[in-house]
């Protein structure tokens, strides 16, 4: 309101003419207000003064452990540059959520946010290490090749695991009580692989079945973001209603797992390979013909992919 209509800044004058002067001023403001507040003045154009974005971040080469603490310029000298603020054009709507974001900002305590943060992560942190079969020295030979590399990259997380003093940008952070998951899938290595000290730190092993087709049906058609439904918004971009039969969908299922029993078993990934090789064609098609409904039935599944599945060596490089 006060970039719309600022107030006015005390003038001498006589009383009288001063009293109606304030009297109009205040019937306008409050006939801007009403206006703001009902919304009418939203794609109105104004000036403000903003704060300019932050310093960029510098990466620090120092000793060991610097890089992680992952100074700024700002932090590391102080208020030495205080925020500089620049002039923008922009609409009422946008000024007010800059003027939120603003003020919300200011009734923030980033020293009582950080502490809480770190309370939280050292009393109740998960942290979970995917992927952990790749740090695995193959075949128990750890004394030559890649495999010393491997078993480097798991002495450097086995501190971390028992309990330590982690320096973070925002201080130090106690591991001791996080809770450390780990998952791989060990088709070339075994947990025996790891190091006993490892081991040790990962007492509760569970293991899990390859997902099969059911499964498969079930990430096709259950998530929000289902593999089916992105292709479907996709289509519907260019006003094409893709439907995929449940006897089509069940037969990608099957092939996707067939798929992953013959080859390396890549889990749901193998649907994005199926699918794309499924519509390639289609998706090529549709822009330039007048396609306004796709239907994929069984038959044409099996039509593009049994032959394909058959022949191992092509199979795979294209699934």
């Amino acid at each position: 309101l006060d970039i719309l209509l600022p107030p006015r800044k005390s003038v001498r004058d006589s009383e009288t003419s001063l009293a109606t002067k304030d009297e109009q001023l205040s019937n306008t403001r409050e006939k801007f207000r009403e206006m703001l507040n009902n919304g009418s003045m939203e794609d109105r154009v104004i000036e403000i003064t903003v704060q300019k974005g932050g310093t960029p971040m510098m990466q620090v080469f120092g000793p060991a452990g610097m890089e992680e603490m992952g100074l700024n310029l700002t932090e590391m000298l102080g208020n030495a540059f205080p925020k500089k603020r620049k002039i923008q054009k922009v609409t009422v709507a946008e000024a007010r959520k800059i003027f939120t974001r603003e003020e919300a900002e200011k009734l923030v305590d980033n020293d009582r946010v950080i502490q809480e943060a770190i309370r939280r992560v050292e009393e109740s942190g998960i942290v979970f290490l995917d992927e952990i079969d790749k740090i695995a020295s193959s075949h128990g030979d750890t004394g030559r090749g890649p495999d010393v590399s491997r078993e480097g990259v798991q002495r450097d997380i086995l501190p971390i695991v028992e309990g330590s003093n982690v320096q973070t940008k925002f201080g130090v952070v106690k591991t001791d009580h996080i809770l450390f998951i780990a998952a791989g899938a060990f088709h070339m290595t075994k947990p025996s692989d790891l190091i006993p000290e490892l081991q040790g730190r990962f007492p509760i092993r569970v293991e899990m079945d390859s997902l099969g087709r059911d499964e498969f049906i079930q990430i096709l058609q259950n998530p929000r973001n289902a593999l089916l439904k992105q292709y479907q918004a996709l289509l519907e971009t260019e006003n094409v209603e893709l439907i995929v039969e449940d006897d089509a969908i069940e037969k990608i299922a099957e092939l996707a797992a067939e798929v992953n029993d013959k080859m390396e078993n890549i889990g749901a990934r193998r649907l994005h390979t199926i699918m794309t090789t499924l519509l390639e064609d289609m998706l090529f098609q549709i822009p330039d013909k007048k396609i306004t409904k796709v239907v994929i039935t069984r038959k044409d599944v099996e039509k593009r992919l049994t032959e394909l599945i058959k022949d191992r060596d092509l199979s795979r490089y294209i699934l």
